[in-house]
């Protein structure tokens, strides 16, 4: 019985590892440049791309963050990491099914978020994998389930990816998204690439440069600048990052996606404000990369810059992606918008946020820190 169930083990290793050879290349995508004339003719006018790469038009921060973790880094994650996940079970809530009258969100989890406004429905950054990796075999994994499966979400217009990072761009939630819905990959530039390869079709993708817009489903659709960078090897930043205005008849939201602070948020809320919902990272930060990723002071300060109404933070609780306790970002974020006088709203994975009937912040999460 022993020597079997080695054998057994030792096939299931080997299927493991087969998968993975065989699914982590696709994962990697497409490097954009080498997708086509067209695309590349477009990436080379960028205004963004210099010297064969994308970079950011403030303080070019995207080499803070190393290729590797270092030697420290990697001693401070073997330490204190039960601080680092949440103390229990994750309350999870089942979405809604009707039509909202006017401005609603839904938090999935991490950045994946459904917003209903102006009868549309728009999807953000949608990740259902349990990994934020190239192998589902290692990588952080979900503190919490995603509140519903891909097969319950509703017919949505529009599916707008902020960067092609695997926490926020999955190439599994692409494909069932492409089976399974109609609506078009609004993408910053050269992200097309990666989704032409998992089997998007070319006209459900429209690709923009910053200050580029499009017009779908009666909303506009302006891809606005961020403060990050992009690869998912350890090619760097050969796709375009950036932010998301979207505009419908009577309400606006902006969608940070990835980004450290930047004196941009006022020229974007000068431009396409003031907002009714802005959506913003407040996790992952860390003194070693300051530049490309905000701290929950700093995504006030955005939202305000913004001329922002209501906040929606994003970007915490599901994933562990830096050192900083699990609740730690959300804390921070309450303390700085009671000072501040700013309008927050925290819900729990599943639980939708309706714009004109704001529920009080409960502090639910220190029942698990």
């Amino acid at each position: 019985m022993a020597g079997m169930r080695k054998i057994l083990v030792g096939g299931a290793a080997l299927a493991a590892a087969g998968w993975a050879l065989r699914q982590v290349p696709a994962e990697l995508g497409t490097r954009p440049l080498q997708s086509g004339p067209d695309r590349a003719a477009r990436i080379r006018r960028s205004p963004q791309f210099s010297n064969g790469t994308f970079v950011n038009t403030m303080p070019d921060a995207s080499t803070a963050v190393p290729t590797a973790p270092p030697v420290g880094m990697l001693r401070e994650l073997s330490k204190d990491r039960e601080q680092r996940r949440p103390n229990g079970l994750i309350p999870l809530r089942v979405p809604p099914t009707d039509d909202p009258v006017g401005l609603r969100a839904v938090w999935y989890g991490h950045a994946s978020t459904l917003v209903e406004l102006d009868g549309r429905k728009v999807l953000f950054d949608p990740v259902w994998s349990k990994r934020p990796s190239p192998s589902q075999l290692v990588g952080p994994k979900r503190h919490h389930p995603v509140p519903i499966e891909l097969n319950e979400l509703p017919q949505v217009d529009a599916i707008a990816i902020s960067h092609d990072h695997y926490d926020h761009l999955d190439m599994a939630t692409v494909k069932w998204l492409t089976a399974t819905q109609k609506a078009p990959f609004l993408v910053p530039l050269g992200i097309g690439a990666h989704l032409e390869r998992w089997g998007v079709p070319l006209f459900r993708i429209i690709e923009l440069d910053w200050e580029e817009e499009a017009e779908v489903a009666g909303l506009r659709f302006v891809s606005t600048a961020a403060r990050h960078f992009s690869g998912r090897s350890l090619t760097r930043n050969d796709t375009l990052w950036g932010s998301w205005v979207i505009a419908g008849p009577t309400k606006r939201v902006f969608y940070a996606g990835d980004s450290g602070y930047f004196e941009g948020y006022k020229g974007i809320g000068s431009a396409h404000g003031p907002f009714d919902l802005t959506l913003m990272p407040i996790g992952a930060y860390s003194p070693a990369w300051p530049d490309i990723h905000m701290n929950p002071e700093e995504a006030v300060n955005a939202h305000l810059d913004l001329g922002g109404s209501l906040m929606l933070p994003v970007h915490w609780a599901t994933f562990t992606l830096a050192l900083h306790p699990w609740a730690e970002p959300v804390r921070r974020l309450w303390r700085e918008a009671k000072a501040r006088d700013v309008k927050i709203a925290v819900p729990r994975p599943g639980q939708a946020i309706d714009t004109t009937d704001t529920p009080a912040v409960d502090a639910w999460w220190e029942l698990l820190a």
